[in-house]
C-alpha cells in the first residue's frame, strides 16, 4: 500500500492498481468564504489529473468535499465509486451526477467492498452531523481515518480492536481533537498515529503531537509507515 499525503486531510491510497482519494481539497476555494483560511501551500497539480477508482468523502465541509477539486475526478463520462457520508452525498450527487459513476450513501454502520478493498464508515463527533471516519481493510491490514472529530468514547467503542495505523487531525479547531485528546484517543487505540490538518491554513507544527507512535507526514509525499 502506497499512502499520500494530499494535505489538510486529503489521503492517496493506491494498492494493486486501485487508487483511493479520500476528502481531497486541492484548490483555494475555502479562502473564497473565509480569507483569513488562505492556502499556505500551493496545489501540486499533478494530483489532479490521477483518475481515482474509489473517493471517500468523510462530510461536507469544503476542505474535505470541495466542487472545485471534485471536477477534476467526476464526469459525465468518469466511473468512480463515490462513498459520501448523507449530506456530503447530497451535494456530490446533485452537482456531478453521471450515469456511470456509482454514489454510495455511506453513513456509520454501513459497509461497502470495492475491487476486494472493504469500507466501514465509523461515527465522528463533529459538526456535521453525518460525519464518519472510515476504516479500509486491504493488503491484510486495517487502517483508520478518523475524519474530522471530538474525542468521544462511542468511537472508540466501535472500532475493531487491531487497527494498523490511524490517520487523524490534531488541531484544535472546528470541532477537531487538539493535541492533547488525539494523544490520549491514539494511546487508546495503540496503533501508529499519522497527525493531519495542520500546516495548509495555520502554522502549526505536527511535530508538536507528543503521541509515542507518530508518523509525520510531509506534503505531497508518500508516508512511510513502521
Amino acid at each position: 500500500m502506497k499512502i499520500t499525503w494530499l494535505g489538510q486531510a486529503g489521503l492517496m491510497l493506491e494498492t494493486e492498481g486501485v487508487c483511493i482519494i479520500v476528502d481531497p481539497y486541492l484548490s483555494n476555494s475555502v479562502a473564497a468564504i473565509e480569507p483569513h483560511n488562505e492556502r499556505r501551500v500551493p496545489v501540486d497539480e499533478r494530483f489532479l489529473s490521477v483518475t481515482p477508482d474509489i473517493l471517500v468523502l468523510t462530510h461536507n465541509h469544503l476542505d474535505h468535499t470541495d466542487p472545485e477539486t471534485l471536477a477534476h475526478y467526476l464526469g459525465e463520462n468518469t466511473s468512480v465509486c463515490v462513498l459520501a457520508s448523507e449530506n456530503a452525498y447530497l451535494n456530490v450527487r446533485k452537482r456531478f451526477g453521471g450515469l456511470k459513476n456509482n454514489y454510495v450513501r455511506f453513513n456509520a454502520g454501513t459497509e461497502w467492498t470495492e475491487r476486494g478493498i472493504r469500507f466501514r464508515a465509523v461515527y465522528a463527533e463533529h459538526s456535521d452531523s453525518h460525519a464518519i471516519g472510515v476504516l479500509i481493510e486491504a493488503e491484510g491490514k486495517v487502517y483508520y481515518v478518523t475524519g474530522d472529530t471530538l474525542y468521544n468514547a462511542r468511537i472508540l467503542s466501535e472500532l475493531p480492536k487491531h487497527i494498523d495505523c490511524v490517520f487523524i487531525p490534531v488541531n484544535g479547531v472546528g470541532n477537531n481533537m487538539n493535541m492533547t485528546d488525539a494523544k490520549r484517543f491514539c494511546e487508546k487505540i495503540g496503533a501508529p498515529a499519522v497527525p493531519m490538518h495542520c500546516g495548509l491554513f495555520d502554522g502549526k507544527d505536527l511535530n508538536d503531537f507528543a503521541y509515542e507512535k507518530k508518523i509525520i507526514p510531509n506534503f505531497y509525499k508518500e508516508i512511510v509507515l513502521k
